[in-house]
């Protein structure tokens, strides 16, 4: 069985990868257009769009939580269906 020696990483060797990282990164984000002047401007835009629509799904589970749990009879009945039906159309379950 060999055994792999440990070799000393020089300053070099760090350097080059982190050269490389810079590189992979810069042509990553280029690669989805987010490489210009603007490119923070975008992402933090990018980031407030999530936000906002985790908080619109989050706000509508618990509109139809409340739903179902605070009235009865048909028109809970009514407001499900509407909502089951909104969700198909608009394929927020798969």
């Amino acid at each position: 069985m060999s055994r792999i020696r440990k070799r000393s990483g020089g300053p070099f060797p760090r350097r080059t990868l982190a050269r490389a990282a810079e590189q992979g990164a810069r042509r990553a984000l280029a690669d989805v257009g987010l490489d210009g002047p603007e490119a923070a401007i975008d992402i933090h835009d990018l980031r407030t769009l999530l936000d906002s629509l985790r908080m619109a799904r989050r706000t509508a589970w618990q509109t139809i939580v409340r739903l179902i749990t605070t009235r009865s009879g048909r028109t809970t009945g009514l407001l499900l269906a509407l909502i089951a039906g909104i969700a198909v159309k608009l394929k927020l379950f798969g």
